[in-house]
């Protein structure tokens, strides 16, 4: 009993207890609460009286809340602060989890009473927020299981624990890849064409790693900045080789074996339910709806982009040739000539923009927007343990000061936090035993880190990524359900990116822009002429980088729509599916399934077109704020009540409409992009 009591993780805690924690308290806590939710699902099953809403699918949904806070803390270490231990414990903590949650799916009894419960929706004079929970607990047995019989159950459980482990071992994999390659330069001239920033933030990192001269990292902001402005070509073929090869190097940390598994076994999955394919599976709850529809969404698109990615790819060969009488464009000259091209049409580059951008600004100007939007007050509170000292701890109020979230903010990379940037929840938002459970939020970037001369200076594209990040964020916090499964981004995937993409509109809004974009020397406002650039710039190649996106969108479902028995070569396999989208040369040595961790990982599986799906949704949803004023605060008012606070309680396409009026017009995309020529 003892143990229990000094393990921070089986007291009651409201924020998590980070700076009390260490690795060994994870195993023995979540296997403790997995026992506790048994316990809280036989009190449900064992109940004498005839289900209820109440007695069964809302007790149901109140079960097992601390094993989810628990889970989430360990898995969001994992991915934000992970270790080799960590790791291990990943690896014997995943399938505990899987194995409790198949328990809980296939349970008849259980079931049963839910069925009962559902077959009875009709008369119970549900709320819409009762029925789509009513709703979604039905499909999670009804899609998970629960009608096979007993050897397809345990077949189905085998397969569950399987795809857990897999996906933990491949994201591990291209971890251990990004964090061992490093490009070490010790010949000054190397340097040509990069911005002193860069080259400091290398000397910083070579400093670290006690060498001489410069290290560059496949950290992306390491990486994205040397591709960039790097005028040694050889250097930058060696770094982009190195960052395509991930997991791709018939060694350890290879991938190939792994994502072939995973494909099959999902296939598998698929079929035991009763489903065509994966993907079948997965968009049958999405607003897709069905593999068909994607494809002709995606096609749709390509017909549109291909013509004018086909006209800028030429633009940059030409322009490529001239300039450096280079015949044959590669993959890694992609970034370099873009950039090159971008400064001479519209004289301006992210070396220009970066000083106006200093993070502690743009920081500011997120919050200042959210409140000049949705009412939000955003104070940096010291009280909050933390995971690493560079975490940053806020307490969120409205103007009535009123508590609505914690907000946990971690911006630069390290040698245990994978790369990209996401948003996540240490505590959802819930109402529970009449009180309204406030969300716990955190946003994980990585963004270029101060130098001992400067300041963190984001580029353009990373202040958009942190708009991107704090939309799903103001999703998270403004969430106003009573159930913890509805709320915040609890949402249909292909729904969950419309409040975070939309959110990137503002950052090319004078008015917006006017609100953080200054100096950081001298604190001037960013020149007019330079919002007019951004602006005007905002389409620049906007044929090819829809095109690359529609070539991850049909990757992703050309593994997930059909059987991958056949399938030997992930390589070849790839190459076919980008075979519509691809206009460099292919690259012998790379493969972007192996480190393709949103599929392989993350919870894009047959998703990832919802990137796409929500920049139409986005383009429709901002053209109404252009409309009205893009701090118009009914408009405001209406996007916070129909689709920030309602997280999943409707169906995503009722919320959207009573938005907008209208379903969502692909034309205000296509407008946008300036594809409609």
């Amino acid at each position: 009993m003892n143990t229990q009591k000094n393990n921070p993780l089986l007291q009651p805690f409201d924020a998590a207890p980070f700076e009390q924690l260490k690795e060994v308290h994870f195993l023995p806590a979540i296997s403790h609460l997995i026992d506790e939710a048994r316990k809280e699902i036989d009190t449900i099953t064992n109940n004498q009286e005839s289900p209820t809403f109440e007695n069964t699918v809302e007790a149901l949904e109140y079960s097992g809340l601390q094993l989810n806070q628990v889970a989430s803390i360990f898995f969001n270490l994992n991915s934000a602060e992970t270790n080799a231990e960590i790791q291990k414990l990943a690896q014997e903590i995943s399938p505990r989890l899987t194995e409790f949650s198949n328990d809980l799916l296939l349970n008849d009894e259980l079931f049963e009473r839910i069925k009962t419960v559902y077959n009875q929706k009709d008369s119970l004079n549900l709320t819409a927020e009762q029925e789509m929970l009513l709703d979604r607990k039905y499909k999670s047995f009804a899609r998970n299981g629960a009608n096979l019989s007993e050897d397809k159950k345990r077949e189905l459980r085998e397969i569950d624990a399987e795809l857990s482990k897999l996906s933990l071992k491949f994201g591990e994999n291209v971890l251990a890849e990004t964090n061992r390659y490093e490009l070490h330069i010790t010949d000054e001239k190397e340097l040509s064409g990069l911005p002193e920033g860069v080259v400091e933030a290398a000397a910083h990192t070579a400093q670290e790693r006690n060498k001489k001269g410069w290290v560059f990292t496949l950290d992306y902001p390491s990486y994205i900045p040397f591709m960039t402005y790097s005028e040694n070509r050889e250097r930058r073929k060696e770094l982009a080789i190195a960052f395509g090869a991930k997991g791709f190097q018939n060694d350890a940390l290879d991938n190939q074996k792994n994502v072939l598994h995973i494909v099959a076994l999902r296939y598998k999955r698929a079929k035991l339910l009763g489903y065509s394919s994966h993907a079948h599976y997965v968009l049958e709850e999405r607003m897709a709806k069905s593999p068909e529809k994607v494809f002709s969404f995606l096609n749709e698109l390509l017909e549109k982009a291909l013509p004018a990615a086909k006209r800028e790819f030429e633009e940059l060969t030409n322009f490529a040739k001239k300039r450096d009488a280079i015949n044959r464009l590669e993959k890694w000259d992609a970034a370099f000539y873009s950039e090159k091209l971008k400064q001479h049409i519209f004289d301006l580059d992210d070396e220009k923009l970066k000083p106006y951008f200093e993070l502690k600004n743009v920081i500011n100007g997120v919050f200042e927007i959210s409140n000049r939007l949705y009412g939000l007050n955003f104070k940096e509170v010291h009280t909050l343990e933390k995971y690493h000292p560079d975490v940053k701890t806020y307490e969120v109020t409205d103007n009535d000061g009123t508590f609505i979230a914690f907000l946990y903010a971690d911006f630069h990379p390290r040698a245990g936090k994978r790369n990209g940037a996401w948003m996540t929840s240490y505590k959802s938002q819930m109402k529970y035993r009449g009180k309204n459970e406030r969300p716990h939020i955190s946003i994980v970037c990585n963004f270029t880190k101060p130098t001992p001369s400067k300041p963190s200076l984001l580029t353009f594209n990373e202040v958009t990524t942190l708009f991107h990040e704090f939309g799903h964020a103001l999703h998270g916090m403004l969430a106003d359900t009573t159930y913890p499964s509805l709320s915040g981004t609890g949402v249909y995937w292909d729904f969950v990116e419309l409040p975070s993409q939309i959110f990137e509109n503002w950052c090319y809004e004078k008015e917006a822009l006017a609100l953080f974009a200054k100096h950081y020397q001298t604190g001037e406002m960013i020149p007019m002429e330079f919002i007019e650039k951004i602006k005007e710039s905002a389409n620049f190649q906007e044929g090819l980088a829809t095109l690359r996106q529609l070539g991850f969108g049909f990757l992703d479902m050309a593994w997930h729509h059909t059987n991958p028995e056949g399938i030997e070569s992930v390589k070849s396999f790839e190459m076919a599916a980008f075979n519509k989208t691809q206009l460099y040369p292919d690259v012998a040595e790379n493969c972007m399934s192996t480190s393709f961790s949103h599929i392989f990982q993350g919870g894009y599986a047959a998703g990832y077109y919802s990137y796409k799906w929500a920049e139409v949704l986005d383009a429709d949803a901002f053209k109404l704020f252009q409309e009205k004023g893009i701090f118009n605060p009914e408009t405001a008012e209406s996007f916070q009540h129909n689709i920030l606070s309602k997280g999943g309680t409707e169906d995503p396409m009722t919320l959207y409409k009573r938005f907008r009026g209208h379903e969502p017009d692909e034309t205000a995309l296509l407008e946008r992009a300036g594809l409609l020529k």
